[in-house]
């Protein structure tokens, strides 16, 4: 029982961490709109695969070695914002020659435009050096007791667990195909939505770039 509830948990972790709108779900969606499901596919992998990068390196420590050197920070947030506004180009000139007819849909980069970009997204480094390195570390969380003490004991989760690390990689997984299929799909229903989606990825890659640039800039100033 308390194997299921640790895999269910990891799940929902897992979703928490792939599912918010950001610039690897702009990849992700500009990839499936404008390539297909599978390209879309492909980039949710690229991302996953950066996750489980940031795991082995929390695992190891490194992560929390990475946080400790403000100037190494600094610049991988410079690169990742540089990254996403070179990518926002390129999803706007994608979207720009596939739907004036100048192309066709070619075969994409996503896996390695995710896989690079994840690598240097501050907000997945966060994730591994908080949520993720408690998730590591064995011992169990009364998740809800802090909620009301009436529901203390209701839902314990044991960190450290291989369910919960299992759980974890399964929810990621399953949000970065659900999430492009649903794209594809929709897609292929709105003759309109493709270059809609495309265009506010592109949008939304440039707003985190601006603001990464900024974050690195300051950083690397302070």
């Amino acid at each position: 029982m308390d194997a299921a509830v640790s895999l269910l948990a990891g799940m929902v972790f897992g979703l928490a961490l792939a599912a918010p709108p950001g610039p690897m779900n702009a990849v992700i969606a500009e990839e499936a709109v404008v390539r297909g499901r599978l390209a879309g596919a492909r980039a949710g992998l690229g991302a996953a695969t950066a996750d489980f990068v940031f795991f082995l390196l929390a695992v190891f420590g490194i992560v929390t070695f990475i946080e400790r050197f403000q100037q190494l920070r600094g610049v991988m947030v410079l690169v990742g914002g540089c990254l996403m506004l070179y990518y926002a180009y390129g999803a706007i000139k994608d979207v720009q020659d596939t739907y004036t007819g100048e192309t066709t849909p070619a075969e994409g980069k996503g896996f390695r435009k995710a896989f690079v970009l994840a690598l240097t997204n501050p907000y997945q480094i966060v994730f591994w050096l908080t949520v993720g390195v408690g998730l590591l570390e064995p011992g169990r969380t009364d998740v809800l007791a802090e909620a009301s003490a009436s529901l203390a004991g209701v839902l314990v989760v044991e960190t450290g667990s291989p369910a919960l690390l299992v759980g974890l990689f399964a929810g990621i997984g399953l949000w970065v195909t659900a999430f492009p299929t649903a794209l594809a799909a929709a897609k292929a229903r709105i003759d309109t939505l493709a270059p809609a989606v495309a265009y506010l990825s592109a949008a939304v890659l440039a707003g985190f770039g601006c603001y990464f640039l900024y974050n690195g800039a300051t950083t690397l100033g302070a």
